[in-house]
């Protein structure tokens, strides 16, 4: 409970927020989530727990307190070098903390750093969207065993903000599961306008014969979201979602075991948290992901819309192989799309050329001129 709140009363500070959807997507009404907020004008980050809370900070005495600090929380977050560290310390109103060189002395002193760290924490160099829900990035972070059941991590990373809006602790890597996470994120953030994914199941891949085209990824496109895949063997276009997984691989994973998928479902939410609220991010400034997140104004609708073609285009459904007809002859498209209408677009610079469209996403392409055997 203490976290939702968290979670909603950073949310509901970005500027343009529209405060009923936001209530509506935590469950509570306006006079609950304006309480929260006035509570946290009132009283900081305390103002979200019991009365009886003690504050998050105290006054700092000495320099043995100051290196206390650093010590303490260094052996909580393992991996956070010392900028983290120092901007983390500062975030909970701590003064006087010294410089990051000073933080990383007190590390080296206290055998808390090693000869490698600096080279694992060198940042990857990337290219951002402009703002939030431009794009959202998604995939699983391979898997591991628990004591009853195999966990496969789903991730979704919004781009700009480096905002973590799923870790799900899956039992099977598929599209049931990846929708019903979705749909969750969809209820409770909003919808972006693009979403890339890595090549194979449960994603699709434009160079295999089904055209990236999964049953996955006709959900995503009917609700008007745009799909893109990272190139194969290049991992790094979808790199902030992996950037995220060696965070998590190092913060959470590494060298623990996990009773169930709930125990570790209990570990990836205590660690979300900090991971989107405290943990201060290199790329960002050092500031932490809700700082610069902001819920998306698409709204999920619970009843998928309608899609409608152009005048112009040749619409027709695709039969239970997988296949349309066009001009006498038979045309592999997708076997996923079986029963959906799809339009074939004529190309007005290349006469018998059409370009195949599933709604807004143009998947395929079909070619007259060409004979069956080479079709």
């Amino acid at each position: 409970m203490m976290t939702l709140r968290q979670e909603f009363v950073s949310l509901a500070r970005q500027e343009a927020v529209n405060m009923s959807e936001l209530c509506s997507r935590f469950g509570i009404s306006r006079k609950t989530g304006y309480k929260w907020l006035a509570r946290v004008e009132q009283e900081g980050a305390a103002g979200m727990a019991d009365r009886s809370r003690r504050p998050l900070h105290t006054p700092l005495r000495a320099s043995q307190t100051i290196e206390e600090l650093v010590v303490a929380l260094r052996q909580a977050h393992p991996s956070w070098g010392a900028r983290k560290l120092r901007r983390r310390l500062l975030d909970l109103g701590h003064t006087d903390i010294p410089t990051p060189s000073t933080v990383t002395r007190i590390l080296h002193r206290h055998g808390l750093i090693g000869e490698q760290a600096s080279e694992r924490s060198t940042p990857w160099q990337r290219f951002e969207h402009a703002a939030p829900n431009d794009l959202w990035q998604m995939d699983f972070k391979g898997y591991f065993e628990t004591g009853r059941a195999t966990c496969h991590p789903l991730t979704v990373i919004d781009d700009h903000s480096r905002y973590n809006v799923v870790l799900k602790a899956c039992s099977r890597p598929n599209r049931e599961q990846v929708q019903e996470a979705l749909q969750d994120a969809f209820r409770r953030y909003g919808m972006p306008l693009r979403i890339n994914t890595d090549n194979g199941a449960p994603w699709g891949s434009p160079s295999q014969h089904e055209h990236g085209i999964t049953k996955l990824t006709i959900w995503l496109i009917q609700l008007g979201i745009r799909i893109s895949h990272s190139r194969p063997a290049h991992p790094q276009t979808n790199g902030k979602d992996e950037r995220f997984h060696r965070s998590l691989k190092a913060e959470v994973l590494a060298g623990r075991h996990f009773a169930d998928l709930a125990d570790a479902q209990t570990a990836f939410d205590r660690w979300r948290h900090v991971y989107n609220h405290e943990r201060p991010h290199e790329a960002l400034d050092l500031n932490t992901p809700v700082k610069r997140y902001q819920s998306s104004r698409l709204q999920y609708p619970e009843h998928l819309p309608e899609i409608h073609y152009p005048e112009g285009d040749l619409v027709q459904t695709v039969g239970w192989d997988g296949k349309i007809v066009m001009e006498g002859r038979r045309f592999k498209v997708s076997n996923a799309l079986h029963t959906h209408r799809i339009a074939a677009r004529p190309r007005l610079e290349q006469d018998g050329v059409y370009d195949l469209y599933f709604a807004h996403h143009r998947f395929g392409q079909i070619d007259l001129r060409m004979t069956e055997s080479e079709a």
